[in-house]
């Protein structure tokens, strides 16, 4: 029996591990994870909203520090909604080891199999970017004080943190460990989107592939015409429609189940998503145009670039889902239909009729996870960002 888990989650429970968030460890020291987590997410919002007390408030300061901000408030949306949902998570792994262990035909076991290994390398891939993406911010910032070891300077350099935030105490005698906690910031919030967005990754290849079985039924039950005794060969197709619709049944009911158990989660972060991605765009647009310090380019650039990548691949996904539901109707219209009984048809004819409805990763329903709306969510923010620069360039004026 092919262990689901073992398989095709081994990284995925890795990284949820390392963050305190696998849904079947129970431990203390996995509370104390999660309370250590969480705890530091938040810290990171606190801290940087504090720069409101102790600076006065301007447009620049506002959206300088909302840049990060809205990225922490994300991470924390990412990491709460996956501890809220731990018993989703466990249920929907325990659907998945079943409809795996009802598999008997080879074809069907290779077509699952070819989805849970493709999400695999999504997994991999994703992690060696992040994790490196990571190490690149982290690096950037030692750079300075690395220099200044080997060149062996006598003159004393200011050292800067590229995260505006406020500690209440001296950030230059503090410099390290306000440095560490940063740090530790960015590695436990790409971590947790990491270890989040893969396991999601993985549940929708698998439900993609779980359609593509559908498919796969539905055309064979159609190939049995060309049986001799024709009461078997009825029994055969009968047999293969209702197995193509059960499963395409359970195919919808697992993504529904998904989206529904995190739907609040995702409309917080479709919301925070879009609000930050148009701030750090319009902070991108702002050193450009302005005399800043080149180096405070890099984190709403990472931040904007990182916002896009989740947002495609999250209506990449969606799309993919769509397609493949869709995918049993054209099967079943392009198979040699009419050589089959007439009663065997009107069952075709039933079964084409629920093509009439459409289905999707429809979240709170205002939007459907797909490549259209992703396309839509970027030309709105092409038409604001291009309102703010004609804005800001008639107040220069």
């Amino acid at each position: 029996m092919i262990s689901v888990k073992d398989r095709y989650f081994k990284l995925n429970y890795t990284l949820l591990l390392i963050v305190g968030l696998w849904p079947y460890n129970k431990s203390k020291f996995a509370r104390f994870q999660l309370i250590c987590c969480f705890s530091i997410l938040i810290s990171s919002i606190i801290f940087q909203l504090a720069t409101f007390i102790t600076l006065n408030c301007t447009s620049d300061l506002l959206i300088k520090i909302l840049s990060p901000t809205l990225a922490c408030i994300n991470f924390t949306i990412v990491y709460h909604s996956f501890y809220v949902n731990a018993e989703t998570v466990k249920y929907l792994m325990e659907q998945l080891q079943c409809i795996y262990n009802d598999l008997t035909d080879n074809n069907e076991i290779s077509i699952i199999e070819a989805y849970g290994n493709n999400a695999k390398r999504y997994t991999t891939r994703l992690t060696i970017l992040l994790i490196s993406g990571a190490s690149i911010i982290t690096a950037i910032q030692l750079m300075p004080s690395f220099f200044n070891i080997i060149l062996s300077t006598n003159k004393s350099q200011q050292r800067r943190i590229l995260f505006t935030m406020e500690y209440f105490i001296d950030q230059e005698k503090y410099y390290y460990i306000l440095l560490l906690h940063i740090n530790i910031i960015i590695f436990i919030g790409i971590i947790a989107v990491l270890a989040t967005g893969t396991m999601l990754i993985t549940y929708l290849q698998h439900a993609c592939g779980m359609f593509k079985i559908a498919s796969y039924r539905v055309e064979n039950a159609m190939k049995i015409h060309i049986l001799q005794d024709k009461l078997l060969n009825d029994n055969l197709i009968f047999k293969g429609i209702i197995s193509a619709i059960d499963i395409h049944r359970k195919a919808i009911s697992f993504s529904d189940h998904l989206i529904s158990q995190f739907e609040m989660s995702f409309m917080l972060l479709i919301l925070f998503g879009v609000i930050s991605l148009s701030i750090n765009i319009f902070r991108i647009f702002q050193i450009f145009t302005s005399k800043y310090n080149a180096l405070e380019l890099l984190i709403p650039l990472i931040t904007a670039s990182f916002i896009t990548v989740y947002m495609f691949f999250a209506n990449f996904l969606g799309q993919a889902i769509t397609d493949h539901y869709n995918d049993i109707f054209v099967t079943a219209y392009a198979v040699r239909w009419y050589t089959v009984p007439l009663h065997i048809q009107k069952i075709i004819l039933f079964l084409l009729q629920r093509g009439n409805k459409s289905f999707g990763l429809n979240v709170g329903g205002l939007f459907v996870a797909s490549l259209q709306c992703f396309a839509t969510v970027q030309q709105i923010l092409c038409v604001v960002c291009n309102g703010s620069e004609s804005s800001e360039l008639r107040i220069k004026n």
